[in-house]
Order: structure tokens, then C-alpha cells, then sequence
């Protein structure tokens, strides 16, 4: 008879509560750790005894004998009150009344639901901020720590809870670095691309910090960034209803981490990487990038990964920077033909009219002051200009070629000076197609300086010309000028 009586009073606290017991868990973000990353989690249902079947009776049996909701009948009446008293005060933001109810709910049925840790956790800290007195809140903390281990013993997912664990010792205890690395570490380690962006942040806030204190090396901390970078970038890209919260996340990640994107730490970190995998283009197309961006593409490394991605897949872009590298290393030759062949891929391409313009350029001045191929630079100067008419550059880059070889073009006072004409010509196109305030200051420069070198009249009549009469300058020049004295 009395076990009939508790049956039907259980029944009746189960029709009452039961639309009571979903809820928000509102007050986890009490505590939000500087990321100011989203820690909210959604509460999970409350299954009470009988809620999911007609048959009360039989559903209470079972789980009176399963003790989900205490070890004794008695246990469980006094669980579903103290559930549906601290469940409902909850929902109505009353913390402080739902402390009790929760306290003696968790004492007596630890197994009954996932939401007493859930919203365990948000009572404690909304207690530890109202609290003053610091041995109290030291305490609390120490609940809140315990709650989420019992929290782990009975409902599992351990990843996940050990991140939140970390996120909130870090806030209420973050002299305890070590600790709270190695909670977010194996959260991460766990959850993977699941990983809340709170605990990436955290985690990488911690591993910077042992860093200083000499407990982890550079090679650690990059380690932790590529990690939490490469956990964002998914998320941005597969979850683009979280893109806000990664987006701030990388840039706090970025943040901490630039004291250590330098090329020493980069060289240090990519090295071994390379010579156990030379080819790998992922691994290649990171080296390059990195080593970009933090200025070193002066280093060894950039260049063999340059290199080997150039073998591996082939690019205009990839060409260039090879041009380039082989430039930075004297070997001209080298340079012009992967200049050659960025061209050939460039033209394959459409609107690259900027990119076809550097190359040829670039190739133009390496012919012309490194080679002395007088012809070839001419021809890809043209090149540049063609794709850029209004530019003088081209022009003023041709004239310094004719001024430079004109003593070479000629065997006598006068011969020797005429080259200077078809310089000055190039200078003053220059001059009057390009807008630009530096391109026309550069070619007034050049045209005062090399008009000096005009023959005088003496020596221009001397060779039976006057001013004004048009004059074919030879050599590999091969220009039509105007005769001018100085």
C-alpha cells in the first residue's frame, strides 16, 4: 500500500513538472573567457520516469530499480521535487533560490539528468560573483571543478567537458596555466574540428605563457597555432552560421601567436618537415606562403620549396618567383628563362595584363644590366609597353640602354655621340605619355643630364650636318634621330 501511494505521487509531480524542464543554459556565459567565443550549450531533456509512455507504473518500476532517480522510493520523490523546484526557479533566472533544490537534487540523484551539470555550472559561478569572501569563492571553484569530473563520470563526453573545465579555470583560476593547457589540449585533442573556439583561444593563451616561461620551445607554440588555425579554417568553412565567432577567434590566435611568426621559427619548424616530404605541394605551398609573409624569402628554404613546388606544379606565378629567386642569386640566365616561361603560362590566362607587365620588365632590366643583351631587353620592353602604352617607363628604361652603349656604337668624336640623340628621344616619349609626377621628374632628369653629351656645332659641321637634319643611328640601335647640338 505505501509503495502504491509513493507510486502515485511521483505520478502526479511527473504531470505537473514535466513541460517544465526545458531550458536554456542562460547563465553559462557568467564567466566568458577573453576570446569572448560563444560557450553557451543546449540543455538536454529532461527524461523522467514515465514522461515518454502512457504506462506510469511500469516506467517508474524500472527506473526505481535502475536508481537514475535514487536508491529508495523515498529517494525519488525527493528528487523529482527538488528537480522541478530548482528547474522551475532556474528558468525564471533565480539563481539564488535554484542553489538549494539543485544542491539536494544532485546529492540524491546524480544520474537523474545532464542539465544539473549543465545548469550546475551556471549556479556555481553566478554564486562566485556575488560572493566576497574569498575563501567561500576559492571553494566554489573547487565545486565547480568537481562538478564538471561527476559530470564526465556519469554522462561521458569527456572532450568536450574538459574544454569547458579549462575555459572557466582559466578565467577563475588562470594562475593555474599548466593545468588548464593540458585540459584544452585534450579537449582539442579530442573533439578535433568539434572544438569550441573559447577553448582554442585558451589553449593557445596557455601555451604562449609556458612558452615565456621557458616550459614549451617556438616549435610548441607554432605546433598549437597551425593546430587551432587549421580546427578555424574548417569551421569558417563547413559551419558558416559560427563564421562571426572563428572569424574573431583567428585574429585573437593570429595575435598571440605573431611574437612568433619570424623566419627563424618558421626555418626551425619547416625544415624537417621538408626533407621527410620535399614534394608534398600542401606542404611546399605553406612553406612559400609563410615564408612570404614574414619576410624570408631570402632564405635557403624558401627557395628549395620554391623550387620543388615549381617542379611539382608548374604556374605562371610559380615561374616568376623562381625568376626571381634566381636573380636574388646571380644566376641571370636562369632568371630570363623561368621569366620565359612565366610569359608563356601568363598568356595562356586572361586579364594577367599586370602580371605580364612585371615579368617582362624584370626581364627587360636583368638582359640589359646583367647580360648586356641589348636586342632581347629592347624586345621586352616593347613587350611591357604594348601592354601598358601610357606608361613611360619602357621608354626611359630603352633610352638608358642607347645611352649606355653609345661610345660603343661609334669610333670617333662624333659617332661616339650620337646614340645620346636616340636616348633623349626615348626620354622625352617618356615624358610626354606618362601623367605619373615621378616618370615625368625622372625624364627631365635624363634628358638634361645626356643632352650635355651632344657633339658641339663645330663637330657636327665638321661631318657635314646641320642642326635639324635627320640622322640614322647604327650599330644594334638602328634609330632615325634628329641632329642637335649641345
Amino acid at each position: 500500500m505505501k509503495a502504491k501511494s509513493i507510486i502515485n505521487f511521483l505520478t502526479f509531480l511527473l504531470i505537473i513538472t514535466h513541460t517544465g524542464c526545458f531550458a536554456k543554459d542562460k547563465a553559462n556565459k557568467a564567466f566568458e573567457p577573453v576570446s569572448n567565443a560563444e560557450t553557451s550549450e543546449n540543455v538536454a531533456n529532461y527524461n523522467y520516469p514515465g514522461s515518454s509512455s502512457g504506462n506510469f507504473d511500469n516506467s517508474l518500476k524500472t527506473n526505481l530499480q535502475s536508481d537514475r532517480y535514487g536508491e529508495t522510493p523515498e529517494d525519488s520523490i525527493l528528487c523529482v521535487r527538488n528537480l522541478s523546484l530548482y528547474t522551475e526557479f532556474y528558468r525564471q533566472s533565480n539563481f539564488k533560490n535554484a542553489y538549494g533544490p539543485w544542491q539536494k537534487a544532485l546529492e540524491i540523484c546524480p544520474k537523474a539528468s545532464q542539465n544539473l551539470y549543465i545548469h550546475g555550472a551556471a549556479l556555481l559561478k553566478h554564486r562566485h560573483n556575488k560572493e566576497t569572501d574569498p575563501i567561500k569563492r576559492d571553494a566554489l571553484v573547487d565545486s565547480l571543478m568537481w562538478l564538471y569530473d561527476k559530470r564526465i563520470k556519469h554522462f561521458g563526453r569527456e572532450g568536450f567537458v574538459l574544454g569547458r573545465k579549462g575555459v572557466d579555470m582559466f578565467m577563475l583560476r588562470p594562475e593555474k596555466t599548466k593545468e588548464i593547457f593540458d585540459l584544452t589540449n585534450t579537449s582539442i585533442e579530442s573533439e578535433e574540428h568539434q572544438s569550441r573556439a573559447d577553448v582554442l583561444v585558451v589553449n593557445m593563451q596557455t601555451g604562449v605563457s609556458l612558452a615565456q616561461a621557458g616550459i614549451k620551445d617556438e616549435i610548441d607554440v607554432f605546433n598549437i597555432y597551425e593546430r587551432a588555425i587549421d580546427i578555424i579554417d574548417y569551421n569558417l568553412k563547413h559551419s558558416p552560421e559560427d563564421a562571426e565567432i572563428f572569424e574573431r577567434t583567428k585574429s585573437q590566435v593570429e595575435s598571440l601567436f605573431r611574437p612568433y611568426f619570424t623566419c627563424d621559427v618558421l626555418v626551425k619548424v619547416f625544415e624537417p618537415r621538408f626533407e621527410d616530404d620535399p614534394e608534398c605541394p600542401d606542404l611546399l605551398t605553406q612553406i612559400t606562403t609563410m615564408l612570404d609573409e614574414a619576410d624570408g624569402t631570402d632564405r635557403e628554404l624558401f627557395y628549395k620549396a620554391t623550387r620543388n613546388l615549381h617542379q611539382v606544379q608548374p604556374t605562371a606565378s610559380s615561374a616568376f618567383l623562381m625568376g626571381r629567386l634566381e636573380s636574388n642569386q646571380n644566376n641571370y640566365r636562369n632568371a630570363v628563362d623561368y621569366f620565359n616561361e612565366a610569359i608563356a603560362l601568363y598568356k595562356e590566362k586572361e586579364n594577367v595584363d599586370q602580371e605580364l607587365y612585371r615579368v617582362y620588365m624584370l626581364k627587360s632590366e636583368i638582359e640589359y644590366r646583367q647580360l648586356r643583351r641589348y636586342v632581347q631587353a629592347r624586345n621586352s620592353a616593347r613587350e611591357a609597353a604594348k601592354i601598358k602604352p601610357d606608361n613611360g617607363r619602357p621608354y626611359i628604361l630603352i633610352g638608358e640602354m642607347y645611352a649606355t652603349t653609345a661610345k660603343d656604337c661609334g669610333d670617333d668624336d662624333f659617332t661616339e655621340r650620337v646614340a645620346y640623340w636616340a636616348a633623349v628621344d626615348k626620354f622625352i616619349q617618356a615624358q610626354n605619355i606618362d601623367s605619373d609626377p615621378d616618370i615625368v621628374e625622372r625624364a627631365n632628369q635624363l634628358i638634361n643630364a645626356y643632352s650635355q653629351y651632344f657633339p658641339d656645332k663645330e663637330t657636327i659641321f665638321f661631318h657635314g650636318y646641320e642642326e635639324g637634319d635627320t640622322y640614322l643611328v647604327e650599330c644594334w640601335i638602328n634609330k632615325t634621330t634628329r641632329v642637335r647640338a649641345r
